[in-house]
């Protein structure tokens, strides 16, 4: 595939690497994937609402999916992923990529999504289409890394780098900020957007355990940008050594930040609560501050 001149991430070497990962270590990374799973049934079980098609997206296993029937919300669920290779016979499969969905306008009640959306070139566009895929009233509930996830990493390398060649490269992508996020969601037309971030650590005896599980998880760098140059033995020892001496507990083990970004917005629909028009209020702020400072203590 061509590379746009505006794509951030080389999306074929990602999904190359998401299969190796799975070929190579099965589901041995889920572990974020379990975790922001049993967040979304929590995120679910607040709903009060039955939902007719549910769609789980590019969520790179049964994860979400499985929440979503554990949830009971969903009469029918569905996995979308870009290769079939990432898909199993235990639900419906569409093979679509998530930047170019082939949903039909408002044919889905129900879009989830864990974890790979800050991957996509065109956040902004797949925010829409989502949205148009939703029928009137339907909800879109999502999790994308936010900014601190792997920040001990990023500094590291960049320390380690700056240090043995005197520049660096990027090495870990840049993540999203919470507000940011809620501002997409807005953009995309979603009707009630809220976005929260819930951060996680994990602890490893060193980094070059952390570099396991990012492997497992088919999470190496994708960046158009990266340097093509080799690393040496060298950068990833003094990687270890810069952060186990900036990031390690009393006990010696090293702290590795993750940051989920939850979104969630409704399709718009009548029967939703709307803000009132400015001006509409029958009591101004203004008057209840002067009556409050007038009554006695």
């Amino acid at each position: 595939m061509a590379k746009d001149s505006h794509a951030i991430f080389d999306r074929d070497l990602l999904l190359a690497r998401q299969r190796r990962a799975l070929r190579q270590h099965g589901h041995a990374g889920d572990f974020l994937l379990a975790r922001a799973a049993d967040d979304l049934g929590e995120r679910l079980s607040a709903v009060e609402r039955q939902f007719g098609i549910a769609v789980a997206l590019a969520s790179l296993g049964r994860h979400a999916a499985d929440a979503v029937r554990q949830s009971g919300k969903a009469d029918a669920i569905y996995r979308a992923e870009r290769d079939p290779a990432l898909l199993d016979p235990a639900y419906p499969a569409i093979v679509a990529d998530e930047e170019f969905l082939p949903l039909r306008p408002a044919s889905v009640d129900l879009i989830v999504s864990l974890l790979s959306l800050h991957l996509t070139n065109d956040t902004p566009g797949t925010l829409l289409q989502i949205r148009r895929a939703l029928r009137p009233d339907g909800l879109f509930i999502g999790a994308m890394a936010g900014e601190d996830t792997l920040s001990e990493l990023r500094q590291c390398m960049i320390a380690a780098e700056a240090e043995i060649s005197g520049g660096a490269a990027p090495r870990v992508a840049p993540f999203a900020d919470v507000r940011d996020v809620g501002g997409l969601l807005q953009r995309a037309g979603f009707a009630l957007p809220v976005a929260d971030i819930e951060t996680y650590t994990v602890r490893y005896d060193s980094v070059f355990g952390l570099f396991r599980d990012l492997r497992a998880m088919g999470a190496q760098n994708i960046l158009f940008g990266r340097s093509r140059k080799p690393l040496t033995r060298r950068f990833f020892a003094r990687v270890a050594e810069i952060y186990a001496e900036r990031y390690s507990d009393p006990d010696g083990r090293i702290r590795a930040t993750f940051s989920f970004i939850w979104m969630s917005g409704w399709a718009p629909h009548e029967s939703q609560q709307k803000p009132l028009k400015p001006g509409s209020a029958k009591a101004s702020l203004a008057d209840f501050l002067k009556n409050a400072a007038s009554e006695p203590d």
